[in-house]
């Protein structure tokens, strides 16, 4: 009896470590217009969501699941980072290898600053209320005071730079090299990089997400794992599974969830517990959702994602359908 008591127990426990999670599809936010995409930004207390196509940057109203705006002139576009306090934000304009500073209320272009080679990632850290733009290309970050819109610093990082995130408390900016398999971190002070650490088994790194109150981030990686590492110490503490293609990452907070999206049309989703990181759930979701972010207030996750062709002999993918571009909306139960 008291084995079969045990054995309920332990699956009860099962159950309901899966029930907390649950998510499942709500809805698609359509999007006109032709063009591939990139980045997506949640600013949760203006209840937006910014999402890169084309050559600009749409603006989506989150308590109306509608588009109310866009920030046009934004060649080459990969995203946005928000700097709410001031209302501005920092588009990263590749074609142009430049940063454009904008308005949040009016989205208008306020000036452009010269960046490294081909700017990609952005973010904005609040300790020093500086962009920076990480420059594919370039193989380096450019620092940006917010407030002036000028270059205070180029930073060298000996590699390829992706997907980023920021430790305000530390002092430390954290960086994806994909191309050497490596995670910098960069001193916010001094402007350069303190540390590198290799990422194995993980390699070719691509989306980043953090949880800054136990110093852990997830790392998406090309062969197909979902690394936790120690940011104070580089150290990789656990590694998941997860699906083909992956670019974006993304942590709740509130929930302790970890996300990897993946273009083969799958979301792992994985549950962090001290050192530990356990899978809850394979969410299916499309083909070419890849990019994804998290809106903590309400713990749902945005992909992106559109419709394509068959491709001709030869390529890889085919041409985007047009109007088929979207924003698919998922989350817990």
């Amino acid at each position: 009896m008291k084995k079969i008591l045990l054995s309920v127990l332990f699956l009860c426990s099962i159950a309901a470590a899966r029930a907390d999670v649950a998510y499942h599809f709500i809805k698609a936010i359509p999007i006109s217009g032709e063009g591939g995409w990139d980045y997506l930004t949640v600013d949760s207390a203006a209840q937006r969501l910014y999402v890169s196509h084309a050559t600009r940057v749409v603006v989506i109203d989150l308590a109306q699941d509608a588009v109310v705006g866009d920030i046009t002139n934004t060649p080459g576009v990969h995203g946005i980072a928000v700097a709410p306090e001031l209302d501005r934000g920092l588009v990263t304009c590749g074609r142009e290898n430049k940063g454009a500073i904008v308005d949040l209320k009016t989205l208008q272009i306020l000036s452009k600053v010269d960046t490294g080679a081909n700017p990609d990632g952005m973010l904005y850290e609040p300790g020093r209320q500086e962009f920076y733009t990480f420059n594919g290309r370039g193989g380096s970050a450019t620092v940006i005071d917010a407030k002036t819109a000028k270059v205070v610093a180029t930073i060298p990082l000996d590699g390829k730079p992706e997907f980023c995130a920021a430790d305000p408390k530390a002092g430390l900016v954290f960086n994806n090299l994909e191309d050497k398999s490596e995670l910098v971190a960069i001193d916010t002070a001094k402007h350069a990089v303190v540390n590198r650490w290799p990422i194995a088994p993980g390699e070719e790194a691509s989306g980043m997400a953090f949880d800054e109150k136990n110093h852990r981030l997830f790392l998406g990686c090309g062969n197909k794992l979902m690394v936790m590492v120690d940011s104070t110490s580089g150290k990789v503490l656990a590694s998941v599974p997860i699906g083909d293609g992956v670019d974006a990452n993304a942590f709740d907070p509130g929930t302790h969830l970890a996300f990897a999206s993946c273009g083969d049309g799958t979301v792992t989703i994985a549950k962090e517990a001290g050192d530990k990181l356990t899978v809850v759930q394979t969410l299916p979701t499309e083909k070419s959702a890849r990019t994804m972010t998290i809106d903590p207030a309400t713990h749902k996750i945005f992909l992106a994602s559109a419709k394509f062709e068959a491709p001709a002999e030869g390529q890889r993918r085919g041409k985007l359908v047009p109007g088929s571009f979207k924003i698919l909306v998922y989350g817990p139960e």
